[in-house]
C-alpha cells in the first residue's frame, strides 16, 4: 500500500472498496436476504402465506398485486434487504411478476428498515415520541402513492 502522506494508488483505493463491500455483503445484506428465504419458507409450509394473501388481497389488487406482496411490505418495513429478499423468494415461486416487483421496488426505499431506523436513528437524535407515528405514516403514504403511480405507468 502507498504511505499514508501520499496520493493514493488507484489499485490501493479499488481493493479497499471491495474489502468494505464484501464486509456489507457478508455481514449485513446476506443475513437479511436469507432470512427472507427462510421466512417465506415457514410462511408457506405453516399455510400463513396462504392466509397472508387472503386477508391483503382487497388492498394489494389496488395496486395490481397479489395479496402475497404484502409480505414484501411488512418484510421491508423491518429490513430493506429482508424485503428483498422476500421478493426474490416470491418471484422464485411465481407469485410475484417482474411487473410487481417494479410497482413493489419504490415502496420498499421509500418506508425500508424503518423498524431499524427508530432505534438507531430518531431515539438517538432525540425526536420527541408523538412526532413518529406521523413519521412513519408519512412514510408509507409515500410508498403507497409510488406503488400506484407504478401501476398507471406499467
Amino acid at each position: 500500500m502507498s504511505s499514508p502522506a501520499s496520493n493514493p494508488v488507484i489499485t490501493d483505493v479499488f481493493v479497499e472498496g471491495a474489502r468494505k463491500g464484501w464486509n456489507i455483503a457478508t455481514t449485513s445484506t446476506l443475513p437479511n436476504v436469507v432470512m427472507a428465504f427462510i421466512i417465506i419458507k415457514a410462511l408457506e409450509i405453516t399455510g400463513a402465506l396462504k392466509a397472508l394473501g387472503i386477508v391483503f388481497s382487497p388492498l394489494m389488487g389496488l395496486f395490481g398485486l397479489p395479496g402475497e406482496a404484502a409480505a414484501v411490505l411488512i418484510g421491508g418495513w423491518m429490513s430493506m434487504g429482508g424485503a428483498i429478499g422476500v421478493a426474490i423468494g416470491l418471484f422464485d415461486k411465481g407469485i410475484l411478476t417482474g411487473e410487481h416487483l417494479a410497482i413493489l421496488a419504490p415502496a420498499i426505499y421509500l418506508m425500508g428498515s424503518q423498524v431499524q431506523y427508530l432505534g438507531r436513528i430518531l431515539g438517538v437524535i432525540g425526536t420527541r415520541a408523538k412526532r413518529i407515528p406521523l413519521m412513519i405514516a408519512i412514510s408509507v403514504i409515500n410508498a403507497f402513492l409510488a406503488m400506484l403511480l407504478m401501476r398507471i405507468i406499467l
